[in-house]
């Protein structure tokens, strides 16, 4: 898999940006196809020779961007034409077969437990480093990590053939992505990818209860418990940084341990515990970007997920005035309306799907619009402030995608931080 074959990359944006710096770095030439490439990619290819391909072309290797869904016309007909089609982690996987790597997915939590499993392990003495789906692209980083923490979206878990993981983690499966997969058990389906390579000796890190078909040794966990496998505690709960999940603290004690393990490398408790202590939130995910008194402003940008949702819900201090938002992607609403009763006072609906979500979640609301998205946003802010009584928490957890106003999570939650900062300059 190299000199002499023909690659092509499908798909460019920051997964395939990162595939075409692999390959040029591997001294490989490739082809690009991308419907609507932007600035960033154009000037990249160009920086690399890398010229523009044909999908009816004739290629050795595609690499497909996670979000061109493995069924695309035009790659079953660069399959039909002889193509591997394959995925930037599996070509990570066999460009570098020593790199151990820790896999992570989940419906919610997955970005939060990556971060802080690299954190750990590097409180630990182990050079890690995450990337993946979360930011940087794995291939970036494979190169300089001593263990890549690697979050696994679904989509990448389409295309891991023969993918071994020495330690994976499954931190909840819930609903998702229906608007691609087409089913619950499609979606799940994919998540449980993780797991298939795995052998008796691999680690599965999953929640208690949550049964999965494996061949791995399974190590259970729960959020009530920061414990290692033989059921010593590290740290307690209420320990933890403020922002950081419990749930997601549970599983990279456990991952940690169990990469620890696989490098024969001794386990340290106490700088496990300070690993814990010093873990910051990962910005965007339930992220306190600016306090008025007692009304704090929480910027959960990525909640596009059910779990994820709730899971905000249930942490934010009531009454809860809940931004809601977006690009609807087929998210399930009852749970939410279960975790909101009693908690949420207002729901401020904004952009394209903001409010439909509103009508269906059933409680009081108001819409607000603007001129752009960022006016939109301070609005949004605006409105959920003023629903407070001097107490409680504006919840940025929107339910849709960012991309009816924004490019990505990122700078729509970067908007709603400088909206409150905005709004906590203008309150005496």
């Amino acid at each position: 898999m190299g000199q002499g074959q023909k690659w092509l990359i499908y798909g460019l944006g920051r997964s395939g940006r990162g595939v075409a710096r692999f390959l040029a770095r591997e001294g490989l030439q490739a082809d690009w196809v991308d419907m609507n490439p932007g600035q960033d990619d154009l000037g990249l290819m160009q920086e690399l020779g890398f010229q523009p391909g044909d999908a009816a072309g004739s290629y050795d290797v595609v690499v497909a961007a996670p979000g061109v869904p493995i069924d695309h016309p035009d790659l079953l007909a660069l399959q039909a034409q002889g193509a591997e089609v394959i995925g930037e982690v599996v070509l990570a996987a066999r460009r570098r077969p020593a790199l151990p790597m820790v896999g992570i997915t989940g419906t919610a939590g997955k970005g939060g437990t990556t971060v802080l499993v690299a954190h750990l392990l590097r409180a630990s003495g182990v050079g890690a480093l995450e990337g993946g789906n979360i930011d940087p692209p794995l291939l970036d980083v494979v190169d300089r990590a001593q263990v890549a923490v690697v979050e696994l979206s679904s989509f990448q878990l389409e295309r891991v053939p023969g993918l071994r993981l020495p330690v994976a983690v499954i931190t909840n499966l819930g609903v998702d992505h229906l608007d691609r997969h087409g089913s619950v058990e499609a979606y799940h389906a994919a998540k449980l990818n993780i797991t298939a390579g795995q052998q008796p000796d691999d680690v599965l890190v999953v929640p208690a209860g949550l049964q999965v078909p494996t061949g791995a040794t399974v190590w259970p966990f729960t959020p009530e418990r920061l414990v290692l496998s033989d059921g010593r505690e590290v740290l307690s709960v209420s320990e933890l940084p403020e922002g950081v999940h419990p749930a997601n603290a549970a599983a990279a004690v456990l991952a940690t341990e169990a990469m620890l393990r696989y490098l024969k490398l001794p386990l340290d408790t106490a700088l496990l515990r300070q690993g814990l202590l010093s873990a910051q939130p990962v910005a965007g995910r339930f992220e306190t970007v600016a306090r008025i008194g007692e009304v704090k402003f929480i910027d959960d940008s990525i909640a596009t997920r059910t779990l994820a949702v709730e899971a905000a819900l249930r942490r934010a201090m009531p009454p809860i005035a809940w931004l809601v938002g977006g690009r609807d992607k087929g998210a399930e609403l009852r749970p939410l309306i279960e975790a909101a009763q009693g908690r949420v006072t207002r729901v401020i609906a904004f952009g394209e799907d903001g409010p439909d979500f509103a009508e269906r979640l059933g409680f009081p609301f108001e819409t607000v619009t603007g001129t752009d998205p960022d006016e939109i946003i301070l609005n949004a802010t605006r409105a959920g402030f003023a629903a407070l009584d001097g107490r409680g928490t504006v919840l940025l957890a929107p339910i849709g995608t960012s991309f009816d106003l924004f490019k990505d999570y990122k700078a729509r939650g970067q908007s709603f931080q400088r909206a409150a900062q905005a709004l906590a300059g203008e309150t005496p």
